[in-house]
């Protein structure tokens, strides 16, 4: 039987050095690779010429010369789709910037579309307010004109749910590929590795909540934290890099690809700070919690939903400094093993790769798209007294009064 082509775009690309939807492709490629003819579109910014490969394992790369992230990503995300129409199955189609094009393939093309909302993207401070109408505007079109769409967290799908009325299908990250280290590791390029601290990595911006943290462990300086973000991508980065880097509790790092590296720092922290309050389920909070890290986040839905409402949770400075100073060693400890068990059993990529298998394979039969309506609602009294229901013949007597 002929494999079927599917095409995911979407991402900065592989191999994976940047971020979650490119994780998550990389693991779609090791798991479900030989199933399909994958195709995955790659920014031709972030991989230059001479370390381009024209395939990577079971897939074939196609390069975008444009950044795959801001602004530029509609026009990559519409340029990527644009050439995926010639010979692909189905689109995977991650984040919502080429949505635009969606209505015209379903009006003059049999592709079949899948789309990852990536949370609720329009609420992000980082855009401004004409990148908000137009990614509010876009996430409608992906919803409705899509054969399925994705929410990686139930919170969305509630948010989905309620807006457009469409059932969207919850598929979260996996987070087995970490590799923990030893509780007792030392390294000579990080003099903190055996000591206490708390750790934090994440894209630096305001929605992440980088300025809370860091604001709340300059007033705390019997407590260590240790951080890593792109700092210099944004002057709010810098601006707290340079505000931040002389406090003696504070290490602040550069971004680290290196899988083992950002490991050996996880492994052996103390607790992790999760700050993000925008999105769904972030990648970086289910690998803490596959390492078995107890977990600090910011308490929105959607962090609620990933740790299942059993993380310690804050909203402000103060409540921050006040779990950081009152929660015992062995609270904490307790509570790293419980978010050990929910990841083990909700986050591993096997898992997550079978979803995307049953939703391509459902995507090349759809025809019409799921609503959170029941079917029944949507047939008429005939109808239903045809479909065998005759006792509705005999509810007039029900609610008369005797």
């Amino acid at each position: 039987m002929k494999k079927k082509s599917v095409a995911i775009i979407g991402t900065v690309g592989v191999p994976a050095n940047y971020g979650g939807f490119e994780t998550l492709t990389e693991h779609l490629i090791n798991q479900i690779g030989d199933r399909y003819k994958l195709h995955v579109y790659c920014s031709g910014k972030k991989y230059p010429k001479r370390d381009r490969k024209k395939s990577y394992k079971n897939a074939r790369l196609h390069y975008v010369p444009l950044e795959a992230n801001g602004v530029q990503s509609i026009p990559y995300d519409s340029l990527s789709i644009l050439h995926a129409l010639f010979f692909a199955d189905v689109l995977l189609i991650l984040g919502v910037a080429g949505a635009w094009l969606l209505p015209f393939i379903r009006l003059f093309t049999n592709k079949k579309i899948i789309i990852s909302i990536d949370g609720i993207e329009w609420k992000r401070n980082k855009w401004n307010i004409l990148a908000k109408w137009y990614l509010f505007w876009a996430e409608g079109l992906a919803v409705k004109y899509s054969h399925i769409d994705i929410s990686d967290n139930e919170a969305i799908q509630d948010y989905t749910a309620q807006r457009y009325g469409t059932l969207s299908r919850i598929i979260e990250y996996g987070a087995d590929h970490t590799i923990p280290s030893s509780g007792t590791a030392k390294s000579s390029e990080f003099s903190f590795i055996g000591l206490p601290y708390a750790f934090k990595v994440c894209r630096i911006e305001p929605e992440n909540n980088v300025h809370v943290v860091l604001k709340s462990f300059s007033e705390m300086p019997e407590y260590r934290l240790v951080m890593v973000g792109n700092w210099a991508n944004s002057s709010y980065g810098q601006n707290l890099k340079e505000t931040y880097s002389s406090y003696s509790n504070i290490t602040i790092l550069d971004p680290i690809y290196d899988q083992q590296k950002l490991d050996l720092i996880r492994s052996n922290a103390v607790l992790y700070i999760h700050g993000h309050s925008a999105g769904g389920t972030n990648p970086s909070l289910v690998e803490a919690m596959y390492l078995g890290l107890p977990i600090v986040t910011f308490g929105v839905s959607y962090n609620r939903v990933t740790t299942e409402n059993k993380a310690l949770y804050f909203t402000t400075e103060n409540e921050l400094k006040q779990i950081i100073k009152k929660t015992r060693l062995s609270d904490i400890q307790h509570l790293g093993k419980t978010m050990g068990e929910i990841a083990k059993r909700r986050y591993t990529w096997r898992l997550i790769a079978d979803k995307y298998d049953e939703l391509v394979q459902e995507a090349l039969q759809a025809q019409k798209k799921p609503s959170v309506e029941s079917p029944i609602d949507e047939l008429s009294y005939d109808e239903l007294l045809n479909m065998g229901l005759s006792h509705i013949k005999y509810t007039e007597g029900f609610y008369t009064k005797r």
